[in-house]
Parts: C-alpha cells; structure tokens; sequence
C-alpha cells in the first residue's frame, strides 16, 4: 500500500510578508465600494422622499451614524482577514465584503418607518420608530451567535428564502420597476450594462466594473438631455447647492432609540423573522468563505453584524449593516485585505461630509434604481436556484404574504392620496368591487413570518414529514395568538380566527401523520448530501462545493465498508444484512442543485450519489462507490474515515 506524506507544519514555514493592499484590491474596492455607495444613496433618497425624515436629520444623524458603523465594520474584517493571514502564512486571504443590508433597507423604510408616518403624519416618530427596529435586529443577531445553528438546522432553507423572495420581488424590485419606466430613456441604458454584464457575465469595456459603468453611461446621457433642453430630470442649480452645503456631520449618540423602544410590540413581528434570517444569511457567508479557503469564527462574524446594528441605532441609524454574499467573487478578482479597509474610509468620508446629496443630485434616479432591480431579482430568482424543485410550491406559498402587504401598501397609499380610508370606503365595498382588503391585509400583517411558516408547512408536507407540519402549523396559531402573525395588534387572543385555522391545520396534520406512522418514507432529500472522502473541508476536491453550506461532522450507520482507490480518494459501499460494517465518519452539507450537478460532474470514475444511512437512523443521498471496483483495493474500514486514514498513513510516514 502507499503512504501519504505528511503536510509541512505552518511553524517550520518562514512568515510571509503581508501587503496592506495589492493591485487586485482595486477591482475588489471599485465593486463592493460603488455597490456599498449605490446602497447608501438609495437608502438616503428613500429616507428623504419617502419617510419625509428632515434633510438635517439625515444629513446630520443617519449618514454620520453610518460614516461609524460601516467604516468599523469594514475595519473588523480586515483585522479577521489580516490574523487568519497571519494565522495560517498566507498572502491570498481575502476580507469579508460588509456594508447595508439592502433586503433591510427597504424593509425598514417600507415596512417600519413608512406606516408609522402614514399613521402619526410624524416623520420623526418614524425614524425613531426604525432606530428601535434596528436596535432589535442587533439584539437578535447577537442571541444568533449562539442559537443560530439549531434554528438553521429546524428551519427549512426554501421558507426562508421563499419568504426573502417575496420582499425582493416586491419591496425591492417592484418600486424600481416602476421608477425604469418613468424615464426608460436613461434607465434602459444602464439596465443594458447590467444584465449583459452581470447576468450575461460578460466583461464590460476597458474592464470597468459593471455597475460604476452602467451608473455613469445613463448619467452621461441624462445630462446630455438637460443639456440639449430635452429633459428636466436633473437641476443643474441643485449640484451647486448641494456643493454649498458640505459640511462636517459627526455622529452623536442620544436616547431616541429608547424613545421608540416605548411602542415596540409592532416592531417585533418584522424584526424577529429578519434578525433570524440575518444571522441565518451571515452563516451562509461564513461558510462560503471558508469553501473558498477563508475560514472565520461565525461567532465574531455574527457579533460584529449585532454591534453594528445596535451602535448605529444609538447614533441615528435605522439600517442595520450586514456581512455581504460575495466574498468567493472578490476572492477571486483579487481582493485581499485593502480592498474592505479602504471601502470603509470612502463611506465614512461621504457620509460625514454630506456627499451624499451630492451625489444625489448628479445621479438620475433612473440610473441608479437598475442596480435594485437586479438585485431583487437575483434574490428572487435565488430562491429556486438553490431549491429542490419539488420545493417550488412552497417558495411560491411563501412569498405571498409579502405581495399581500405591498398590495394592501399601495391600496391604503392610493385611499390616503385621495383623502379617505379603507374604512371609510367600506371593507363591504371594496370586496364587492372585486378588492379583498380585509384578506389582504390579514394575510399581510407579520409577512416576513407569516411566509417562513406556511413555507416550512409545505416543506415539510412535501416531504411528508406531517408531525414537522403540524407542529410548525401550532407554532403558527402561538404566533397570532399573541399576535406577531396575521393580526392587526400585539396582545392576548389577538386573532381568534386565525388561530382557530391554524389548529385545524395542525389536528388534520396530525392526523395524516398518524395514518402514515408505519409508512416508510424512500424519497432522499435533495438538498442534503453526505461526503465522506476528498470533498470534505481541507481536502482537494472541497471546492467543488463552493456554495453548499456545513451542517455538521456525523457518521453512517455501522453498516459500510470503506476501501483506498489509490491513495486519491476512499470508495464506500454499503455491506449485506449478513455482513459486518463499520461506521464510517463524514460530513453533512446542505447542497443547491447548481453545487450538486458540480460535485457529480467533479466525481472521479466508479463514484455515484446513492443512499447513505447515517448513525441517527437518517437516510440521506450520500457518495457511494462500486463494490467490485472498491474491493479490488486495500480496505481501510479499520480506520473509520478517510481523513482518519489520511492522518494514520502521514504518521506511518514520519516515523
């Protein structure tokens, strides 16, 4: 049998020479840089024309507070990225991209702070009332740190990300959309860069990024326009005064987040099933960076994202900044450790200055809103992406909730613009006229959890786990019981008949669950995958399951045997009911159908995705190989696992 060599220590290596910033950090810092400015626009533009929060307080409480909390943010993970590359000798570590959580941004402009405006008329009342909400986010994502993993682990990935799909299509996605259409002649253009760059993956001119581009061609033509008297759609007057009015905003800290902490219960049906996806969504982060070879603490990830939302809320911030999906690209651009660092001085110089309205007054909204609509349908679309198909239902069942809220937005928006109610035009009316307000507007209340709950029921329906159903079905009537669901306010039996359904819902679950005891289920999980050789994290072929996201270390059932096909890769295979096996050690991932046809397509001849048994009685797709192909090679069952044959053999050879 041959021997594998033992791997060098990292002690004996001479240290390497680590670079605050290396040429690739440009690419990193023009991508994440122009995303995380776009973000910061948009979110100052919807404060000041949507929620109607006074220029001064934006200018001189939400902006500087941001000017703080990204800027350390971005700080933190280049100190993370700069100890791992100490850590392990390497100059190829990358930082984790951080900036505000778009899916929050327009959560809490649209969902928080605009109702309490249209309620209360008091736009500073809003703005406090957001300071809360992103306060509880913090606190959320902190208590994530240490919950995380087991509410992951329960909590089905197509209801959440069917729940997140229904923001994006419709908080996200829908109002610029309509804003395209407003002036398609300047929008068009940059939608044209960033779908054949973006979604078309082709390389721009001169290797720009995409999005800086298509934000400058778009406003090129915009002034072309107001230049040539074709358009007022921009004010040359406004730059100058915007100009005029730079000035110096530091941040503060003040006891307005406590001020709207004193109405927090209608804050909590919003900001629990966000602060959970949150550190659900920076798990997912952290897990794809160290597929790409980065690995960092979930713990310091998750708690850094918690401070900054509550620093930022005790300084004036109602948006709560967030770990970004993307280190892998960054990674693989080039991006090291200057590109997050400088990302975070920019901010903070735009934002305590006022550039901000600078900005805003030489970028068309046109040019900017194709940037939100990509990324709200990338979200959207991402929720299937990553599903199993047969999923599908209930990632649609989860979005509806949302579409409920926003329609019930537009038609309470619409009856206000026109100086009545719904009330006041009748529920009765309106239903007659073909709008089902009141269903509506139920359906809508709490819609971010309301869309995780009916989307786990019907995963776990379709997987015919009916006592899983049933119970997230009680689950449901807990919650509009206390009414943080489908319930017009916080209290005791808050909607009786909502509750009553939900039990209903759950009884007759029950009840099919219990017809169904002595039933076997067969149909494998296809999100889940069992690897228990060179796909394992450390090892050659990890890589290929860039995207898929840990679950745990587990083993199989003592019922395989386990051979070395040439010291490249074990070969596992399944005994008879009269044979001894062995469990054999692995690790379980849950794996988006583009990773899975990867890691199939990576396979090395003789290996095949099959049933695999695991040691809690589960039975999950796994990597098998042929038996009489793996029997014509030296069993290792002995050592329970590859990587425990790996370590027996480099010690053998050191000897």
């Amino acid at each position: 049998m041959s021997t594998v060599a033992a791997a060098p220590k990292r002690g004996a290596e001479a240290p390497v020479k680590l670079k605050w910033w290396v040429p690739g950090d440009w690419n990193g810092l023009f991508g994440l840089g122009t995303n995380v400015l776009l973000n910061v626009i948009v979110l100052t533009g919807l404060c000041l024309a949507v929620v109607k929060i006074p220029a001064e307080t934006v200018y001189g409480r939400v902006l500087p507070a941001l000017g703080i909390a990204l800027p350390l943010g971005n700080i933190w993970y280049a100190i993370l990225a700069r100890r791992l590359a100490r850590r392990e000798n390497r100059t190829d570590v990358t930082a984790l991209p951080y900036g505000p959580s778009v899916p929050h941004t327009f959560i809490v402009v649209f969902v928080v702070m605009l109702p309490v405006l249209l309620q209360s008329g008091d736009a500073m009342k809003a703005w406090r009332a957001g300071l809360a909400w992103a306060f509880i986010i913090g606190c959320i994502i902190l208590l994530g740190a240490i919950f995380g993993p087991w509410i992951r682990k329960i909590t089905p990935r197509a209801a959440l990300l069917g729940a997140l799909a229904g923001i994006s299509i419709t908080f996200i996605a829908m109002s610029p959309a309509a804003q395209i259409w407003q002036a398609p002649w300047i929008a068009f253009i940059a939608l044209a860069f960033i779908l054949v760059g973006w979604l078309g993956n082709r390389p721009m001119p001169f290797n720009a990024p995409v999005g800086l581009l298509a934000v400058v061609a778009a406003t090129a033509v915009a002034w072309i326009g107001v230049a040539l008297g074709w358009s007022g759609i921009l004010e040359p007057s406004a730059v100058s005064e915007s100009i005029a009015n730079l000035a110096l905003h530091l941040p503060f800290p003040t006891g307005d987040v406590v001020t709207g902490l004193q109405d927090i219960a209608p804050l909590l049906a919003s900001a629990i099933p966000l602060g959970i996806y949150n550190f659900t969504e920076g798990m997912t982060n952290v897990e794809s960076a160290a597929a790409a070879g980065d690995r960092y603490s979930v713990r310091q990830v998750l708690t850094a994202d918690g401070l900054g939302a509550i620093v930022g809320s005790f300084l004036g911030s109602p948006f709560p900044p967030a770990v970004y999906i993307g280190h892998p690209g960054w990674k693989q651009v080039g991006g090291r450790i200057g590109y997050s660092l400088v990302t975070g001085i920019v901010v903070a110089v735009v934002c305590f200055t006022g550039l901000i309205g600078t900005f805003l007054a030489i970028f068309p909204m046109q040019a900017l809103v194709p940037v939100l609509l990509y990324i709200g349908l990338v979200i959207g679309a991402q929720a299937f992406n990553v599903s199993a198909k047969r999923y599908a239902p209930a990632i649609v069942i989860a979005m509806l909730p949302s579409i409920a809220e926003w329609a019930t937005g537009q038609i309470d928006n619409a009856l206000a613009s026109a100086g009545t109610t719904a009330n006041e035009v009748g529920i009765a009316t309106l239903i007659d006229n073909g709008v089902i307000y009141d269903g509506l507007k139920l359906l809508g209340q709490g819609a971010v959890l309301v869309g995780v709950v009916l989307g786990a029921i019907t995963c776990f329906i379709i997987d015919r786990k009916m006592y899983a159903a049933a119970i997230t079905a009680g689950l449901g009537a807990v919650l509009s019981f206390v009414g943080l669901i489908n319930a017009y306010e916080i209290g005791l039996n808050a909607s009786p008949s909502v509750t009553l359904g939900y039990v209903f819902l759950a009884l007759i679950l029950v009840g099919f669950g219990w017809k169904a005891r002595n039933e076997k289920n067969t149909e494998l999980d296809d999100d889940i995958l069992f690897v228990n050789g060179t796909l394992m994290r450390g090892l050659e072929l990890h890589p290929n399951l860039a995207g898929a996201e840990f679950i745990e270390e587990i083993a199989t059932a003592p019922l395989y045997r386990v051979h070395t096909i040439g010291d490249v890769h074990p070969g596992m295979y399944k005994v008879a009911d009269d044979e001894q096996g062995a469990s054999i050690s692995g690790e379980l991932y849950q794996v988006p159908i583009e990773v899975l046809l990867k890691v199939i397509e990576g396979e090395p001849a003789g290996l095949y995705r099959g049933p695999v048994q695991l040691a809690d009685g589960r039975v999950v797709p796994g990597i098998l190989y042929e038996r009489e192909r793996a029997e014509q090679h030296p069993e290792i069952t002995q050592h329970g696992g590859w990587r425990e044959y790996l370590a027996a053999a480099a010690a053998g050879a050191t000897r």
